[in-house]
């Protein structure tokens, strides 16, 4: 028999049994076999399980006759059931059939979804990837065509845009890894077409400046301003190559325009390269390369070649040059944003000024020939109006222009020396004879005569002048034509040209034609007659200096007697060289007296001559016959020229002769060749008296001699005591004999006197002159030492 305990448990585990989840019963169940009383509890499971049978059997007994209405309404049901079966059977037939149609339909419509589906993300992803390949397709088109800059534009957009929109393609990462290889194309390639552009402009300078330069010559040039041709900012993707145009087409078929550089050169490289390597944000390696470049440019171009001076083409070259350059310069300044600024082009310009300025002081002082500095000075008027016309400062070229002004000045005058000569060396310094009106008209035309009584002369006649003169004054006008020639175009006023040509024409007279006359006057074989003519061609040209103040004053419009007006002082010159001309008159003159007395042949130990009057010398008769003659075509001369002339012809004569009483030379001189020479003296006063020149007033020709005569008279009378008593006083007869003179006279005579004593010392008549000698020579000694201390 159980124990309680183990009766309670057994409880408890039935009852465990019989609420708890058959999931869980493993536990409970181990429970009874963990005890030793399993058998106790098997008995007692039995126990229950007959209770739980009887009371199962007892319900289903109370429950019995329901069960079996239940079965059977059951059964009633199944009949029924029977028939819904085969209904619905047959209902499920006809739907499976019906049905097969629709889900055929269901099944094509489930894959159009689909389709539908694929397509619509297919379109979706292809509206991504097709802008992308358009974009790359452009941009390979671009860079076939070599437009860089819209290809640079289609890359950046392709990049920045289409792209990130595109997807992980394999394609879209070949392109973006493409793209800096890409975008270093095109910076090389544009860097490549900017030096082609810039050895192309190397090129083209020359064309361009000359260009700039005959439209100036023209009429005026066009210059492209900041929206010429669409050029002032960034070009459009499309449109930014080919020749750049200047203006509207309209404009361009209304003016027929010279073309301008925009026109003679493709500035497309240089916008091109600046927009790239603006968008590669390199602008500032590009202006800094492109300013370095050009700087290397401008030296170049401003070196000039060494043998420039020798042609007009050479300078035409440098200056075509020069302005290509700037016009270039000033294009990009005025069609780009900055490349180039004001500043640079200034400071380039200065440098151009002062190399160019050099370079032509340099070679300019080569040149000898004024049609070329003429030439040249146009050259380099039309140069800076040209640069002026693009807003650079010329002021100093022009300034330039008037340095150059005085040397073109100076090789006039060189010229025209030339000039001068030849007219001198071709004269015949004879005037000049017209034998019709014609002929007259002819040499009036070129010279202004201005001789009322020579106009009334009956043909043939002479005019005063020689051929010299019509031509000196010829060149005289041309030389104010060349000078007027450099003055024009330099932007001077009428009263500066004026002065400029009339201190020019100054120089002429002054230095040039000065210096000829005086080398013809000075000239070797140059005769009395030709000296004569030179005089009296210098009087008509002196004459026609007021003719020629005129001339300047019609072709400058400033009239002569102007505040500001310069004077021609030049007639000085014609003054000076009359004056020249008359000085040698008068020492050739003295000179063909010379040699008529170098053939003077005294006996200076002469004899005192016996009775009856002594005969002049040949040489001294000689002489004077050719005086007469000379002074015979004096006449022509101005009166005191000619008087001049003779008054110093005779002093000339006068002093020879007394020259040669005193020459050391001579050391005895006898009473007889005093006579000799008194006698040659007389036929000299002779010549005086006759009046060979008109003018003189009474003997004043004769005074020439005095001094002579007065010498020769107190020896030849012997009258000592006179000029002894008298010497000193204004009425002595002797005044003008010099104690000296007289002194060293006597010493000769008194060697004379010696020598006769050495073979005649008992003759008392030689001894007392001796002594009469010895004692006027002290006297006259105490004389000198009372008057000349």
């Amino acid at each position: 028999k159980e124990n309680p305990p183990t009766a309670a448990e057994h409880e408890r585990i039935l009852r465990e049994i019989e609420s708890t989840d058959t999931n869980c019963i493993g536990p409970t169940l181990r429970s009874v076999y963990d005890g030793q009383e399993h058998g106790l509890f098997m008995e007692k499971l039995d126990v229950r399980i007959r209770n739980h049978d009887r009371e199962i059997e007892k319900m289903c007994n109370h429950h019995f006759q329901g069960f079996v209405d239940s079965i059977t309404e059951l059964l009633k049901v199944r009949g029924e059931a029977q028939k819904l079966k085969s209904q619905v059977t047959e209902t499920n037939r006809h739907l499976q059939d019906d049905g097969k149609e629709l889900m055929g339909s269901m099944e094509e419509l489930q894959k159009c979804r689909v389709q539908q589906r694929n397509m619509a993300s297919t379109i979706d992803k292809l509206s991504h990837c097709l802008p992308v390949l358009e974009m790359y397709s452009r941009l390979q088109e671009q860079m076939r065509a070599k437009r860089y800059y819209p290809a640079l534009r289609t890359l950046e957009q392709l990049e920045h845009t289409c792209l990130p929109r595109a997807g992980q393609y394999r394609f879209c990462s070949i392109m973006a890894e493409n793209s800096p290889k890409l975008r270093t194309q095109i910076r090389d390639t544009a860097m490549t077409q900017l030096r082609d552009f810039l050895e192309s402009i190397r090129k083209h300078s020359d064309k361009i400046g000359e260009t700039a330069i005959r439209q100036v010559r023209g009429h005026g040039f066009m210059r492209a301003g900041p929206d010429s041709g669409g050029q002032g900012g960034s070009p459009a993707s499309e449109q930014d190559s080919g020749i750049l145009d200047v203006g509207d087409e309209e404009e361009e078929e209304e003016e027929d325009e010279v073309p301008g550089a925009q026109d003679l050169v493709d500035f497309s490289p240089v916008y091109c390269c600046l927009h790239i390597y603006t968008v590669l944000g390199l602008r500032d390696v590009f202006e800094n390369y492109y300013r370095k470049q050009r700087r290397k440019q401008a030296r170049l171009v401003l070196q000039p070649h060494s043998n420039m001076h020798e042609t007009l083409e050479g300078y035409r070259r440098y200056f075509n040059q020069i302005a290509g350059f700037f016009v270039v310069e000033d294009h990009v300044l005025h069609t780009t944003q900055g490349l180039v600024n004001r500043a640079y082009v200034e400071e380039l310009w200065e440098l151009a000024l002062s190399k160019l300025i050099a370079a032509l002081r340099t070679h300019s002082s080569y040149c000898d020939n004024p049609d070329l500095v003429l030439d040249l000075k146009n050259l380099i008027v039309l140069f800076a109006d040209t640069l002026q016309g693009f807003g650079f400062p010329v002021s100093q070229l022009f300034d330039m222009l008037l340095e150059m002004r005085e040397q073109y000045g100076e090789i006039l005058l060189k010229r025209w020396n030339v000039t001068f000569r030849q007219v001198l060396d071709q004269d015949n310094f004879s005037p000049i004879p017209v034998s019709t009106e014609e002929e007259y008209k002819h040499y009036t035309s070129q010279f202004p005569v201005q001789d009322p009584e020579l106009d009334k002369l009956p043909f043939p006649k002479k005019l005063p002048f020689s051929q010299f003169v019509p031509k000196v004054y010829s060149q005289l006008k041309e030389f104010i034509y060349a000078c007027l020639k450099y003055s024009e175009d330099l932007h001077l006023s009428s009263t500066e040209v004026d002065d400029m040509i009339r201190k020019s024409t100054n120089l002429l007279l002054t230095r040039t034609l000065s210096h000829c006359l005086q080398y013809a006057i000075k000239k070797k074989n140059v005769g009395l007659a030709e000296l004569v003519q030179v005089i009296i061609n210098t009087t008509h040209l002196e004459q026609s200096c007021h003719f020629l103040e005129e001339f300047i004053s019609n072709i400058t419009n400033v009239p002569p007697d102007s505040a500001n007006a310069t004077k021609l002082y030049g007639t000085s010159t014609f003054k000076d060289a009359r004056h020249a001309a008359e000085a040698e008159i008068y020492t050739n003159l003295n000179a063909k007296i010379d040699q008529f007395l170098q053939l003077a042949d005294y006996d200076w130990m002469a004899p005192v001559p016996g009775g009856g009057s002594l005969e002049a010398s040949d040489y001294l008769m000689d002489l004077i016959a050719f005086l007469n003659s000379t002074f015979s075509v004096f006449t022509n001369l101005p009166g005191k020229v000619a008087q001049t002339a003779c008054m110093s012809a005779c002093k000339h004569i006068s002093t020879s002769l007394t020259q040669l009483l005193l020459d050391p030379e001579v050391r005895q001189i006898s009473l007889g060749a005093l006579h000799q020479l008194n006698a040659d003296v007389k036929e000299c006063e002779g010549f005086a008296r006759a009046g060979p020149v008109a003018g003189f007033q009474g003997d004043t020709l004769l005074l020439a001699f005095s001094d002579l005569r007065q010498l020769l008279e107190l020896f030849t009378l012997w009258d000592w005591s006179t000029y002894l008593a008298d010497y000193g006083k204004a009425t002595c007869k002797y005044l003008r004999v010099n104690p000296h003179t007289a002194l060293a006279l006597l010493e000769k005579m008194k060697e004379t006197s010696r020598k006769n004593n050495v073979f005649a010392q008992f003759r008392k008549t030689d001894r007392d002159r001796q002594k009469l000698i010895d004692a006027i020579i002290k006297q006259l000694r105490n004389l000198i030492a009372q008057h000349h201390t």
